[in-house]
């Protein structure tokens, strides 16, 4: 392949995106709403038809996207789905021009980012690992934090992009160290998870009224984002997903495979990630990340419940 082209050497406009779930759609409105010329591809058509009618324009598959775009962005579940999209058949690398930058948002295995970024620069693409921390709330408002990995030139030059969507944008060094600073904010979000589940549990039990225990512990050191949003849709009974069951497991298997290539213990997530099969094999798995205060409920007997909570 030749040299990039003077058009991937100018300041990015055309921009693609890849996957349009929780995360994915409000990401390319922001995009849209930046001034990108955005193009996006998702398999439910009716999410690329409402992006279409917002200023958007539709892709019949990767390739076609990539072949427009000076940056594209996969936006998808896991490991696998970044392979399908980047290498398989009509995927990002059939269509695209060298010069093109993918960043992948998506948060996968390390491994996995530092295999897809030297088959990309085979094909004279740029690759960054460009995870997402904030959940949908994040996405929505464009404040999300970004960690992320590969060739700093390529960061830079995608800075504009990543500002339209997160507010904290950190380089963390060579490729796969996005990924692997991802997992580190998984492991804290995984062991806040169950000290917030723990701590209104063992409230619940004791018969403190759990309102005035959350406006305590919110004005103290104890407060965290788990602590202030989570605890809050614990005590109402609000189970609907910001961030998913089955998506935490995904991020904490890929932890917990990490962990054991770095010989590093993982106690807490490792015990979050058991806690939370029992909510996947009672078919919980597309419930929100705080269902996990239900388990613990059924080992301790108890509900845990605030004055706005549906009884």
């Amino acid at each position: 392949m030749g040299e990039p082209t003077e058009d991937f050497a100018s300041p990015i406009k055309q921009v693609g995106l890849i996957g349009l779930g929780i995360m994915g759609l409000p990401m390319a409105r922001n995009l849209v709403k930046a001034g990108f010329d955005v193009t996006v591809y998702s398999r439910t058509q009716a999410k690329v038809a409402a992006l279409e009618k917002e200023g958007a324009r539709g892709a019949s598959g990767p390739a076609e996207l990539a072949s427009r775009c000076q940056m594209v962005i996969t936006m998808v579940p896991d490991s696998s789905d970044v392979e399908s999209v980047a290498e398989g058949k009509g995927g990002i690398f059939e269509g695209a021009k060298p010069g093109l930058i993918i960043a992948d948002m998506s948060t996968i295995s390390p491994l996995t980012t530092r295999r897809l970024s030297a088959a990309a620069a085979e094909r004279r693409f740029l690759w960054l690992d460009a995870p997402v921390s904030g959940g949908q709330a994040g996405a929505i408002a464009g404040t999300m934090t970004i960690m992320v990995g590969g060739e700093r030139a390529a960061f830079e030059r995608a800075q504009p992009v990543f500002a339209a969507m997160g507010q904290r944008i950190t380089y963390m060094g060579a490729s796969g160290q996005g990924q692997t600073a991802k997992l580190c904010n998984q492991i804290l979000v995984a062991v806040n998870l169950l000290a917030v589940s723990e701590a209104l549990v063992f409230g619940a039990k004791a018969g403190l009224d759990l309102d005035s225990l959350l406006d305590a512990l919110t004005a103290g050191a104890a407060n965290s984002w788990a602590l202030d949003n989570l605890g809050r849709k614990m005590l109402k009974r609000d189970f609907a997903p910001a961030f998913m069951v089955r998506l935490q497991q995904k991020d904490l298997r890929l932890v917990g495979e990490a962990a054991r290539e770095l010989q590093v213990p993982v106690i807490g997530a490792g015990l979050v990630h058991q806690l939370l099969t029992s909510l996947e094999a009672a078919g919980r798995g597309d419930d929100g990340t705080q269902a996990l205060v239900n388990v613990l409920e059924s080992l301790a007997g108890v509900e845990v419940t605030g004055k706005g909570s549906k009884q």
